[in-house]
């Protein structure tokens, strides 16, 4: 454009300071671009007008179609300045049409084909027919159907029935994943998908599809277990099946995606603060796992990844039994100690925790001088020394401390860290 031309105000959206394409009023009075206060409300989690700080009472938007056409019309007249014309926006999807897609797709598989293909270009058009679909219960319709595809594709594995059935229920499972994935259902969704009514527990499915699905509806299965444990209460985690950190430890193992493998983490984030399912988590494999995955150049060059992986290290070696696995894998020792001063604060704090628990439960004359010989006294030494924190500083004090008779005079300690060696 040789000349630039000014946009009145009021066409220009107060969140995006874009052109609006489909201006939408909230309960305020405000108008905003649809796109833009959806992402505000529906994802940021926000219930205030971002211009009046008023709260939105009405979750309803309104369609302002003066300002739309009058938009329309500048555009139109500005046209030879390379404005572009922006297009009516498509009339949004009601709730009883949905109830009417759901109703029809029960009649054949054809038609739940059909059904799904349709819910899927809804869910991709706009935040708005997310909620609409959330209304009209097609997140407990969609968990039915993967339920139900699950539970078919096991039996058609114990039979000698045709292939093509079996392909049928494994695309329907797919599809109806896919999709319930990315309605990004809310809070409230999530708690009644995992409180189903009809007994179906969607846990469990989720799990046999991380176990037998292909790579993408692993990654699905374990994208949505993330978001449902998210909601669950204490009691619902504590009573997990061991199989669910089975697989969660195999998604780990396998690394399929990298969103997957962040995801599987977070699970454990979520699982291991309470005790039984720290004792399922090791018996699963998730301490050596966790120190491979440090190990792992690609994965641990991520500072959100390493201090995860560290926060569930810590948790795990709280019990005996994580300890024991823990001193059981060669580099355990090696590879913590690295991590301290070198990702952030929470990894080095976590880095020390995990140490103190082995120094203080698992201290023989062996493991304490393998401990100076890797450069671990040294440097909780140059903890002591450094600004990490008042957390991390304690810990490594009282590391120190513990095993002062043994580590203070060694000559593995160099000189210029030995001054600061509690006393």
């Amino acid at each position: 454009m040789d000349q630039e031309i000014e946009i009145p105000c009021f066409f220009l959206c107060p969140i995006s300071l874009d052109i609006m394409k489909d201006p939408v009023i909230v309960s305020t009075g405000i108008t905003y671009d649809r796109d833009s206060i959806e992402k505000w409300l529906f994802t940021g989690k926000n219930n205030s007008c971002p211009v009046t700080k008023q709260a939105i009472t009405e979750t309803d938007l309104t369609p302002n179609h003066t300002l739309r056409r009058l938009i329309q019309s500048w555009c139109t007249l500005n046209a030879s300045y390379g404005i572009e014309r922006i297009a009516t926006p498509k009339p949004l999807i009601s709730k009883s049409e949905i109830e009417k897609l759901i109703k029809d797709s029960s009649s054949s598989y054809q038609n739940q084909v059909k059904c799904l293909k349709r819910l899927g270009q809804i869910v991709s058009e706009n935040t708005t027919n997310k909620r609409c679909l959330e209304a009209a219960g097609v997140p407990e319709f969609l968990a039915n159907i993967v339920s139900n595809s699950v539970d078919t594709c096991n039996d058609l594995c114990h039979s000698n029935t045709l292939e093509s059935r079996f392909d049928s229920s494994r695309s329907l499972m797919d599809e109806a994943l896919s999709i319930l994935y990315h309605l990004d259902t809310s809070e409230e969704a999530r708690k009644s998908l995992l409180n189903n009514k009809k007994g179906t527990n969607l846990v469990m499915t989720l799990t046999k599809i991380m176990q037998r699905g292909n790579y993408e509806s692993r990654a699905y299965a374990t994208f949505l277990l993330k978001k449902i444990l998210e909601v669950a209460d204490p009691m619902q985690i504590i009573l997990l099946e061991p199989e669910v950190f089975n697989e969660v430890v195999q998604i780990l193992n396998d690394q399929i995606s990298h969103k997957a493998t962040t995801s599987a983490m977070q699970i454990l984030v979520i699982l291991c603060p309470w005790g039984r399912n720290r004792h399922k988590a090791v018996a699963a494999g998730a301490v050596s796992m966790i120190i491979e995955l440090l190990m792992d150049e690609t994965f641990s060059s991520e500072r959100r990844n390493s201090e995860m992986a560290m926060v569930v290290l810590d948790m795990l070696c709280q019990c005996a039994e994580g300890r024991a696995e823990f001193l059981n894998h060669g580099a355990a020792i090696a590879v913590v100690s690295k991590k301290i001063l070198r990702v952030s604060q929470v990894t080095s704090e976590r880095a020390v925790r995990v140490l103190l628990s082995i120094g203080r439960f698992c201290a023989t004359p062996w493991l304490l001088q393998e401990m100076l010989q890797l450069g671990v006294v040294a440097k909780m030494c140059l903890v002591l020394q450094v600004d990490c924190g008042n957390k991390t500083k304690e810990k490594a004090k009282e590391l120190l401390k513990l095993h002062a008779r043994v580590w203070r005079e060694s000559p593995c300690v160099p000189r210029n860290l030995y001054a600061s060696y509690p006393a």
